[in-house]
């Protein structure tokens, strides 16, 4: 018999109002008066007392509702867990967040199996709450998302993210920024791949590509695309994505063509 608290209302509604936890942290810590406290974990790679402590919500309320479930998260270990595992980022543009720079968010995810079941990522710069669970399609504070109808590449408005934790793939990185600032309507970089991902679900952004990151920057985010109607790969055309770090992710009328740019520029 099927677990019903795996069922994907259950763990959408959790992983709502844990985002919405951790964006709450996020937000009073934004206007008040106490030190961010950052630590540098290594190049362009910062933490502060506001990522710990949000995460520290999310994982307490989450552990609550499923003590047998296990955690990837950016700023703890894996816990031990049979069921499923969530997969947290409390706050996606940190360096935004330390510079006051209102692109950030907490995101949530949680992964049954192989597959990402649902996720959240809540913006508490414009209490935007964006939601999805597989097959039961993706919202926006409630109401339902779709990708853009952008015709091909030419008419794209593209969304990217530097290499910042290492520069081994920079100039691959840069040829394929060159081709898709010549071949798109424009390219925007905004510093937070969960929101990036949000905007292509919603049709504000046509496109988003970006490598090296890690699971809990995409996993919500990834989904909401998919569940907007949108593709998701790797730079190889797989769904290899969560591994590797390497996303494109655009409505499916754009992306064999996004893809293939991609892929050229990072294969030389």
């Amino acid at each position: 018999m099927a677990n019903p608290t795996l069922a994907p209302e259950s763990l959408l509604a959790t992983t709502v109002e844990a985002a919405r936890i951790g964006g709450e942290v996020l937000r009073r810590n934004l206007t008040g008066t106490a030190a961010l406290d950052v630590v540098d974990k290594g190049k362009n790679d910062f933490v502060t007392r506001v990522d710990r402590e949000a995460e520290q919500a999310v994982v307490s309320f989450i552990r609550g509702r499923f003590p047998s479930h296990a955690f990837l998260a950016e700023e703890s270990s894996p816990a031990p867990g049979v069921e499923a595992e969530w997969i947290i980022d409390p706050l996606d543009g940190t360096t935004n967040y330390i510079h006051r720079y209102p692109f950030f968010a907490t995101s949530v995810a949680v992964r049954v199996g192989d597959e990402v079941a649902a996720g959240a990522v809540y913006d508490p710069s414009r209490d935007e709450l964006f939601a999805a669970a597989r097959g039961r399609g993706a919202t926006l504070n409630g109401r339902p998302l779709q990708v853009s109808r952008c015709p091909d590449l030419a008419a794209a408005l593209l969304v990217t993210g530097f290499p910042f934790r290492s520069l081994a793939k920079m100039s691959q990185f840069l040829a394929s920024l060159e081709a898709l600032i010549r071949l798109s309507s424009g390219v925007r970089r905004d510093g937070s791949a969960s929101l990036d991902c949000c905007y292509v679900a919603c049709g504000r952004l046509d496109g988003f590509w970006e490598c090296g990151l890690s699971a809990w920057d995409i996993a919500a985010g990834a989904l909401l695309v998919e569940e907007a109607g949108g593709q998701v790969t790797d730079f190889e055309g797989a769904r290899g994505f969560l591994a590797s770090g390497d996303i494109v992710a655009s409505p499916k009328t754009i992306h064999p063509a996004f893809l293939a740019e991609v892929r050229r520029a990072f294969s030389s």
